[in-house]
């Protein structure tokens, strides 16, 4: 096995108040119904185990779930560490969700970076990332439709990268 990380960062600002974003973000039951290929989250206070269903990777697909300790600073940010108590999860996620009043709605930042071992070599890196950036690019475009949909608004992006 071996471990392939990709960052993605991206921004944009929702018509919606911060308090909404932040009701859809910190809902456990809510997210597996946004965010394509999350089959489930079981959340336990602060750590949330994360259960994907299959996701496909240059010809073979895999289910990974990983636990994240959360961090919660009421609608203003999410921070998530991939829990230090679970090394034998092949999976797992740092990152942060950036929530601050803009106008009437609110600009949101997310930067994430994701890491999964692979039966793949290394030499095969550059392939699986770029793999990588493509599933993830998809399951947030369709994550930033399913919660724009869900909010009943729009959104305005600035700075979208990975």
């Amino acid at each position: 096995m071996t471990a392939f990380t990709v960052r993605n960062r991206s921004s944009a600002t929702v018509d919606a108040k911060p308090a909404e974003v932040w009701a859809a973000l910190t809902d456990p039951d809510l997210l597996p119904r946004l965010t394509p290929y999350l089959r489930e989250i079981e959340a336990d206070g602060d750590r949330w185990v994360w259960h994907l269903s299959r996701v496909p990777v240059l010809g073979t697909a895999i289910a990974p779930s990983f636990t994240e300790v959360m961090t919660f600073e009421r609608h203003t940010a999410i921070t998530f560490t991939h829990d230090p108590e679970r090394p034998d999860e092949r999976a797992g996620v740092d990152g942060t969700y950036r929530l601050e009043p803009s106008g009437s709605g609110t600009d949101l930042a997310i930067d994430l970076t994701i890491t999964v071992e692979l039966p793949f070599p290394a030499l095969a890196r550059p392939a699986v990332q770029t793999a990588m950036r493509g599933v993830v690019a998809a399951m947030g475009s369709r994550f930033s439709a399913n919660l724009l949909r869900h909010l009943g608004r729009s959104s305005r992006r600035s700075g979208v990268g990975s």
